[in-house]
């Protein structure tokens, strides 16, 4: 029997037995865009993190039907406008890689992973109003010792930025 142990603005906090999760109830996923430049360069983002006190660089994503104007929008448009609203940049082609858990241990989200390529530069980025995020262009060659580098200045880096860059490196140009 599942019990609801906490219902908050965004989370609900369950437990199935002994088993304890968390679920968005007003959202239907999360989406991740990998995103290759013309100058082969992966489009990264820096945002502060509550939970984990630090900055953080991460691929550009967003959850997806947690907004009423966006309720009903469908995974590949949310990631084409998070990639947007986020980077400043448009994709003139996406494709879906995967969908599957982003946390199976702790949460019942699902993440739908995307590559953009043949993108567009259409404003600065930084996202929405309340976020504050730095959009990083990274050559993909020289990227490793950059993850390196920002690791070693205190920043966490999100494991999936090298999902991406394996998912960029199987998809044609």
């Amino acid at each position: 029997m599942i019990e609801t142990l906490h219902d908050g603005r965004f989370l609900r906090l369950y437990r199935n037995g002994n088993w304890e999760y968390v679920a968005r109830p007003h959202a239907r996923g999360a989406a991740f865009i990998a995103a290759r430049t013309d100058d082969d360069e992966l489009l990264l983002v820096e945002q502060f993190r509550v939970p984990l006190q630090r900055a953080c660089i991460e691929l550009p994503a967003g959850i997806v039907g947690d907004e009423a104007a966006f309720a009903d929008e469908d995974f590949e448009a949310a990631a084409l406008r998070e990639l947007e609203e986020e980077t400043g940049y448009r994709a003139g082609y996406i494709e879906h890689i995967l969908t599957g858990p982003t946390a199976p241990g702790m949460s019942s989200e699902l993440l739908h992973f995307y590559v953009a390529t043949q993108l567009t530069r259409v404003h600065d980025g930084g996202g929405v109003e309340g976020e504050n995020i730095t959009v990083h262009r990274v050559p993909i060659a020289t990227i490793q010792p950059w993850l390196l580098a920002q690791m070693a200045a205190g920043k966490r880096v999100d494991p999936r930025v090298y999902v991406g860059l394996w998912f960029l490196a199987q998809v044609v140009r």
